[in-house]
């Protein structure tokens, strides 16, 4: 697979025997998932049980970490995303992300922070600043920065600055979008804004969200899954994982006993 088909394939990810490793530590236990495209999929476990590094996997972040590696496939269509034939840039254009803490481009503008990518991907100049717009629009934040475009990003509220980035993220039409924990950082307020986001990105994106807030994950997800030490124990409809669990361990973490 090259680059130039990364951006044409069908969206979601089938994640087949996926073994993530830290040196010699096994993060990930070889788990198998798929990531349906028109759903939101919740990742939900204790601290460390390996979501973050599950996340990172599926668009090649983690193996940005020194000693990091992966076994198993991530498939992407048809392609094996950790084929050695693909572009690691490529399928980060493909397979956006959302991280935990906003992270704006600070001393540029807040229009140059979203054009920043497909000025990157060769984007003819008269598109570059309708695409950014449009992408400022879909995350919700045109209204609240129309009138101060040229402006640092660093300006902007941690809820302003988080929907910048999901808007830097889509202005690529990625066809997965990843977000860790990206309200862990915000008030409530804003909290429910990039939640009421996510619901409306599900209607383009296949996205997958990793939260510590079991709350979110039954207000925003189709499908919610649970990890524990590194394992997959678990995947189902939210409601059926919240309400009825087919795993000992899953119902005592949803119910507070552990976690």
């Amino acid at each position: 697979m090259t680059s130039t088909v990364v951006a044409a394939i069908s969206p979601g990810l089938k994640v087949k025997n996926v073994k993530v490793f830290y040196g010699e530590a096994e993060a990930v236990k070889g788990v198998s998932i798929d990531f349906l495209p028109g759903k939101v999929t919740a990742l939900i476990g204790p601290s460390g049980c390996g979501k973050s590094t599950l996340l990172r996997s599926l668009n090649r972040m983690h193996e940005e970490t020194p000693g990091a590696s992966v076994k198993g496939k991530v498939m992407l269509g048809d392609d094996d995303i950790y084929s050695s034939a693909v572009d690691p840039v490529a399928v980060r254009r493909t397979i956006g992300m959302v991280f935990q803490k906003p992270n704006p481009f600070p001393t540029m503008s807040i229009i140059d922070n979203v054009m920043a990518g497909p000025k990157l991907s060769g984007m003819k100049t008269e598109q570059l600043r309708e695409r950014a717009e449009q992408a400022l629009k879909d995350a919700g934040l045109w209204n609240e920065v129309k009138h101060k475009l040229n402006r640092p990003a660093s300006g902007l509220s941690g809820g302003q600055q988080q929907r910048l980035c999901i808007a830097r993220a889509i202005v690529l039409e990625p066809e997965v979008l990843l977000m860790d924990e990206p309200c862990s950082a915000l008030d409530p307020v804003s909290t429910a804004k990039i939640e009421e986001l996510i619901i409306k990105l599900k209607q383009r994106f296949a996205v997958v969200l990793v939260t510590h807030n079991l709350q979110q994950a039954v207000r925003v997800a189709d499908r919610t899954a649970f990890m524990l030490d590194g394992e997959l124990v678990e995947i189902g409809t939210t409601k059926k994982i919240f309400e009825r669990p087919a795993d000992k361990r899953t119902k005592e973490y949803v119910t507070g006993r552990f976690g």
